[in-house]
């Protein structure tokens, strides 16, 4: 969890403006009051709320132009309150973003080298994590498995290492991504499930593109069903 953003008064500006998009106060294109009006709000200086301001605008939730203040972009899944504190949401899309650009190349590797076992492998995780889902279960160590034994096919440990050592950080988001599935519908982890098997015939196919097209579509595909596209 970011400490520095979850704490102190930048943190509860921060909380405070999610929220109300959140709830619908601020909908999609509707502008944010000014930076001054906000300090006010909060009894606070400019530059607290400007800190406040460029997290929410790292986390693609607001954007500023000039000229044109500061606008709300999208709307976070409002169900995300149940499950996760507001303040981990940072650190949940930054982890997403960095498994986009290293699994999308540990999957484009492994359809390279690849061999019987490893398919086995990935194959053997896609299976028990269809069972749990016709259980209706929420599998995020199973989701874990499959994406390691993909990188554990790379054959190269780097990848291996890069997602086992962040293993805490992508459980809780896919735990969380799979609470909200089951709030909407199983047919979410079913579609999940369909981009999971892109990824294996990919490799299966040896096909170094497609994987990590696959890999890449799936791991957006997840970061937009969790914060909007």
């Amino acid at each position: 969890m970011n400490e520095r953003k979850s704490s102190g008064m930048p943190g509860r500006i921060y909380t405070d403006i999610l929220n109300r998009i959140i709830e619908g106060e601020y909908r999609e294109g509707d502008r944010l009051p000014t930076e001054h009006a906000l300090a006010e709000r909060f009894e606070t200086s400019r530059p607290t709320v400007r800190e406040a301001l460029a997290q929410l605008r790292a986390d693609g939730i607001i954007a500023t132009r000039h000229g044109s203040g500061t606008t709300v972009m999208r709307r976070p899944d409002p169900d995300l309150r149940r499950f996760a504190p507001l303040e981990s949401l940072s650190d949940i899309r930054r982890c997403y973003e960095f498994r986009v650009v290293t699994e999308s190349g540990g999957a484009a590797l492994a359809a390279q080298k690849a061999d019987e076992a490893d398919l086995d492998a990935i194959q053997r995780q896609w299976d028990n994590l269809q069972q749990v889902i016709r259980t209706e279960g929420i599998g995020a160590k199973d989701d874990f498995a499959f994406h390691l034994a993909v990188e554990r096919a790379s054959k190269n440990q780097f990848f291996i290492t890069s997602l086992s050592i962040i293993h805490e950080q992508v459980e809780f988001s896919m735990n969380l991504s799979r609470n909200l599935s089951l709030v909407k519908s199983i047919e979410r982890q079913e579609l999940v499930q369909q981009e999971h098997l892109a990824v294996l015939e990919a490799i299966r196919r040896h096909d170094a593109s497609g994987a990590e097209q696959a890999m890449r579509t799936h791991l957006e595909n997840a970061m937009a069903r969790m914060f909007g596209a």
